[in-house]
């Protein structure tokens, strides 16, 4: 009896059936049902019932199965507790990331490399989507970490974090926008936007959520012409004159001089980027060892 074949018997009870988990284990399923079967012959019982076209556990293997489980969560204990005094990491991180959030006030592909550079056996996984995915996804553990621009204006219930920016919005134009006079203006109230076409992020970002609060409060609704995921995107766009790009004042490109920002006042709009992880903490000690070095490297940032 060998552990990977109790792991292959659990897979097969997991995911009901051969063809999932062979595929879930990255074997052939002759392969799979061979090593079960071998299994099987071991013990001297089947443990699986295989004459219907569903595949079904016995009652000798529902006996067997909460041991083979235990048998496996000691092994992986034992593989964690050296882990922990060697120094190794082992297992999966998922970070989120809003698009373009921090490509100018971090540079997260030099920490990803330097990270993995220090713990080659940690995969390391990055997603990229709209912040308020990305709090759900925090939420049910689909990702363990996120830097994200929250759409909230109070934490929900579950998420911990914290502030890497805050920063105010502002209006990029082209040096021929009517917004720029006087010459020597570097504001705009807030209605001089009134039913100008706005170049801005998706819905689901915090940018796109603090727009459209002070819009609503200020008694109108913005007139969002193009959206786009990236800063850059924006900027290009306004840069050709399809209208005015908000954007966190921290990401606003300049274009070589093509385009002016002007702080968005009266009132003034803020938006953030936070780092956000479960209330909970994270769900593995890879995952609590990837905040942590996450955490000290924003403090430069914040």
């Amino acid at each position: 009896m060998e552990l990977r074949q109790l792991r292959y018997f659990v897979a097969v009870v997991e995911e009901g059936g051969f063809t999932r988990a062979a595929a879930r284990l990255h074997l052939s399923q002759p392969g799979l049902s061979a090593q079960i079967g071998q299994l099987e012959k071991e013990l001297g019982q089947p443990l699986l019932d295989r004459s219907n076209r569903s595949v079904t556990v016995t009652e000798v293997g529902r006996a067997v199965l909460p041991y083979a489980r235990a048998a496996l969560a000691a092994a992986d204990a034992v593989r964690q507790t050296v882990d922990e005094h060697t120094g190794l990491l082992r297992g999966r991180v998922t970070l989120g990331l809003v698009s373009g959030a921090t490509s100018r006030a971090f540079d997260i592909a030099s920490f990803l490399a330097d990270f993995h550079g220090a713990h080659p056996a940690l995969e390391i996984a990055l997603t990229e989507d709209t912040s308020a995915r990305m709090q759900a996804a925090l939420l049910s553990g689909e990702i363990d970490i996120a830097l994200l621009g929250p759409t909230w204006e109070a934490p929900p219930p579950g998420i911990s974090h914290r502030t890497v920016i805050d920063a105010p919005l502002v209006a990029a134009v082209t040096s021929d926008d009517p917004l720029l006079a006087p010459a020597d203006r570097s504001s705009v109230p807030l209605a001089d936007l009134r039913g100008r076409a706005l170049i801005c992020l998706p819905r689901g970002t915090g940018v796109r959520a603090a727009l459209e609060r002070a819009c609503t409060q200020a008694g109108f609704r913005p007139h969002v012409a193009f959206e786009a995921a990236a800063p850059d995107v924006l900027a290009q766009l306004a840069a050709r004159g399809l209208g005015v790009a908000v954007l966190l004042g921290e990401e606003s490109p300049d274009f070589g001089g093509a385009l002016r920002t002007l702080r968005i006042v009266e009132p003034g709009v803020r938006a953030r980027i936070v780092l956000a992880w479960p209330a909970t903490g994270p769900a593995s000690p890879a995952a609590q060892a990837f905040l942590d070095r996450l955490r000290e490297a924003l403090r430069s940032v914040s």
